[in-house]
Order: structure tokens, then sequence, then C-alpha cells
């Protein structure tokens, strides 16, 4: 039984019950450059590595806003991550609009795992090449979730995706305790040095190559470059 016979569509299950373009789409996240997220009670910090194809070219954005309260960072194919982001902007205007009232974070998540499942689904579709670290708040709290191409999604205190988050993810589980109950500015300083932990040895941190975003309570989202 080769591979190939079962991963050229995405509804054609392999005898071991896998779906490989599934599996494709989140090795497309494992490979894209580093990104996180953390949260406290009252603050979720994002930070990302920008690359860049060529020393002539600028580099592709990775966080985006979805509205003052909430905002995605994604690692993987940035042009799905356009799409999904444009997806949610919408949703969160048809909401507001609807019920005068900003869309709960978690609602938004559900409806966006929902969308990426459906790509799992069908034959005529693909799933989407990209991890999403969604975070936001709300009438109950600060929320920080990650979506990934199957569809599932989890609820972290922090997490990091893309390419070496490894060391990023050992950082974070080592200060995580900490997050609960830091200021903005001690959320900014992990999420720094988290993502330093991410670079190759002959790179060095700086805003050339790192970008940060807030959003908090009674702070709309906004970026640090």
């Amino acid at each position: 039984m080769f591979r190939n016979q079962y991963d050229t569509d995405v509804t054609t299950w392999s005898p071991a019950g896998r779906l490989f373009q599934v599996e494709y789409a989140m090795e497309a996240v494992k490979q894209g450059s580093a990104a996180l997220g953390l949260r406290s009670k009252t603050h979720i910090v994002f930070a990302s590595i920008n690359k860049s194809q060529s020393q002539l070219t600028s580099h592709q954005r990775k966080i985006f806003k979805v509205n003052d309260h909430i905002g995605v960072v994604v690692a993987g194919l940035t042009s799905d991550g356009h799409v999904l982001s444009r997806y949610m902007r919408n949703e969160c205007i048809n909401y507001a609009f609807t019920f005068e009232s900003p869309l709960p974070v978690t609602r938004l998540v559900l409806q966006l795992a929902d969308n990426a499942q459906v790509c799992t689904q069908r034959s005529w579709k693909w799933p989407y090449g990209v991890g999403l670290l969604v975070g936001g708040l709300d009438e109950t709290c600060a929320h920080l979730y990650y979506n990934c191409p199957s569809g599932n999604y989890f609820e972290y205190q922090a997490f990091a995706i893309g390419s070496r988050s490894q060391s990023a993810k050992t950082y974070l589980e080592r200060n995580f305790e900490t997050f609960d109950n830091a200021s903005k500015d001690e959320l900014i300083k992990h999420a720094l040095f988290a993502i330093k932990e991410t670079l190759q040895d002959d790179q060095k941190l700086s805003s050339s190559v790192c970008t940060v975003a807030v959003v908090g309570v009674g702070e709309p989202f906004y970026t640090l470059d």
C-alpha cells in the first residue's frame, strides 16, 4: 500500500485511518515562520517572526486585526491566513449589525473551526494550510485559541506554532504560571524572550525581524512594529 494511492483526495481515507491531505496542511503550519500568543486576565500579546523571500522584498504580515477586541497571528500559507481573517472580520461585522454587541471570541472560533472542518469533507475542497492563534476579550475574560487545519481548536494560556516553535513552547511552559496576573509590559517581555528562542544562532532579535501586537481591556488591538 503506497501513500500516493490515498493522498490525491481529501476525502479518501488510508487503511490506517488517516487523511494525508490534512496531515500535509498541518505540516505546512510547522514549516511556516514562528508565531506565538500569550494571555493574562486583561491582555493578549501576539508575536511573530517576519520572514522575507530575499533582501529585495518586504516581509509578509503574520498578525491581523479582526476587530477592536480580537486579533489573530498565523503560521503557514499566509494567503490562506488572509482569506480566513477576512472571513472572521465579516462575521464580526454581521454579528455587530444584527445584535449591536461585539461577537464573543468563543463563538467566532467555533465558526472558524466549522469552516475549516468542511474542507475535510468535500472532495472539491482542500484544507487550509495555515494555523491560527486567535485571541480576544469578551464579557467573560481574555481568551487565546489555536485553530488547526483539521478543524480542531484548543484554548491555551500561551502557545507557539511554526518552525522551531518547540523552543518557544519550552520557554512558555516554564513561565506560564506567572502570566495570569502579569502586566502588559511583562507579557510583551515574555513574548519577546519566547520568540527569540525560535531564531537561528546567527540571528539577532530586532524590530525588523519581529512584530508584536496587543489587545486588552480598554485597549483596542494595535501593532508594535
